[in-house]
């Protein structure tokens, strides 16, 4: 089937054409044709299987097709839920993207910027507003934004939005929502909280399972590294220097990690951005744009900051950091390969991270290939590099001391689960 068989708008179509949209993938096929009978429905499908578009096509279709007979086109007709500033304007982008030739408006509503002109915004009616769940919170809570007619209500990335602490804005949310309204639940994993918010929203759902047999992209070649903790920094040096054409990503478990091996890319000459919480919104859409652009060839992210975000070209992912969680180790490796493309991702692992990666291949039904690293390889990339200043004590102690207590708390969850 291609889009064109689907009785969308012409406008719609078009702008897929434009965007080399042709036939729809496997989410798409199965969510577009329920959701445009008005069914709500209940989806889990991992990152890379097109799910934005699974509900953007048609929840701008019901817009375009609702829109001649509202009588007050200041209320909102869609809101999508979305966990991160960052997938906020990716998703807003791509509903404006798909609706280019529609009359209609998209706004991204998140925090840490001001909300006064968010608000006078919204002042001029709004079709799709694409919004974390605090800031709506925020704004419904002073009576800037009515929720009382919306039609359509899209809950993304929900696994991720339990596991920043959203639920119980979403929940306070619920409350401002008309009863009879359609509700879209897209999440990447299901478990017994997911669920429970699921059908506290959904009403007799359609339920759509997108679930590969190998969760990471046939596209993606991915590997494992043994390499002490406090040599990882060495072979990261020593891996952009010999790819320094390539557009890398590279994963970190906290933000103070994250600016301490960008001073260590520096030391070596290395030119690289963090982005994390504690950047501002402002310093965050500059980084993403110019690693957007290619202007910017290696970013250095936390779980948090980069989860979902669709950047073309990303030739190889580097885990720096093992993931706390197994299920970000297919998020993360997911930002290579994309589409059509081939990518490479690299994982380090040192004694301290070995739990992890024993979970990591229980969650993919199989165990990683290892890239081996013999003993003079080994000692020559430490002897080759140029960073062998003597970091602050006190700092490195704090780091060792943080990922103790890590690996403390791992192992008791890991027993916890076995018992």
């Amino acid at each position: 089937m291609k889009f064109e068989d689907y009785h969308i708008s012409q406008k719609i179509k078009q702008s897929l054409a434009e965007m080399n949209f042709r036939r729809p993938t496997d989410i798409q096929f199965k969510a577009i044709t329920p959701i445009l009978k008005g069914d709500d429905v209940l989806a889990i499908a991992q990152t890379g299987t097109g799910k934005t578009a699974a509900f953007a096509i048609p929840a701008l279709e019901l817009i375009s097709r609702d829109h001649s007979q509202r009588k007050n086109l200041e209320n909102i007709h869609t809101i999508v839920m979305e966990p991160t500033r960052e997938l906020v304007i990716q998703i807003a982008e791509v509903f404006r993207s798909i609706g280019k030739y529609l009359d209609l408006t998209v706004l991204g509503l998140f925090g840490g910027v001001e909300q006064d002109p968010q608000i006078a915004r919204l002042k001029h009616g709004v079709d799709v507003l694409v919004c974390t769940p605090g800031r709506l919170f925020d704004l419904v809570s002073q009576g800037h934004v009515d929720l009382s007619q919306i039609k359509l209500l899209v809950l993304d990335e929900a696994d991720q939005m339990l596991d920043l602490g959203f639920i119980n804005d979403i929940r306070q949310l619920i409350k401002h929502l008309p009863k009879y309204r359609q509700t879209l639940f897209f999440s990447a994993t299901i478990d017994k909280d997911i669920k429970e918010l699921a059908y506290s929203l959904v009403s007799k759902p359609v339920k759509i399972e997108i679930s590969p047999k190998d969760p990471v992209s046939k596209h993606v070649d991915h590997y494992v590294s043994y390499i002490q903790m406090d040599d990882k920094r060495f072979f990261l040096e020593r891996l952009l220097k010999e790819n320094p054409e390539d557009k890398v990503l590279v994963f970190v478990r906290t933000k103070v990690r994250a600016e301490r091996v960008k001073k260590a890319m520096e030391r070596a000459d290395l030119h690289c951005e963090t982005i994390h919480g504690g950047k501002t919104q402002q310093d965050r859409n500059k980084v993403m744009a110019d690693f957007r652009s290619g202007e910017l060839k290696v970013l250095i992210a936390t779980d948090v900051s980069a989860r979902g975000v669709d950047i073309p070209n990303i030739e190889l992912v580097v885990n720096y950091d093992l993931p706390e969680q197994a299920e970000n180790y297919v998020h993360r490796v997911g930002r290579t390969g994309r589409g059509d493309k081939f990518g490479k991702s690299i994982s380090f692992c040192s004694e301290e991270e070995k739990p992890l990666l024993q979970e990591i291949e229980t969650y993919l039904t199989k165990p990683i290939n290892e890239l081996t690293i013999d003993k003079g390889t080994y000692k020559e990339t430490i002897k080759m590099t140029t960073d062998h200043t003597q970091e602050d004590l006190k700092s490195i102690l704090a780091e060792v001391e943080a990922i103790d207590e890590f690996n403390r708390k791992k192992a008791k969850k890991i027993k916890a689960k076995n018992k």
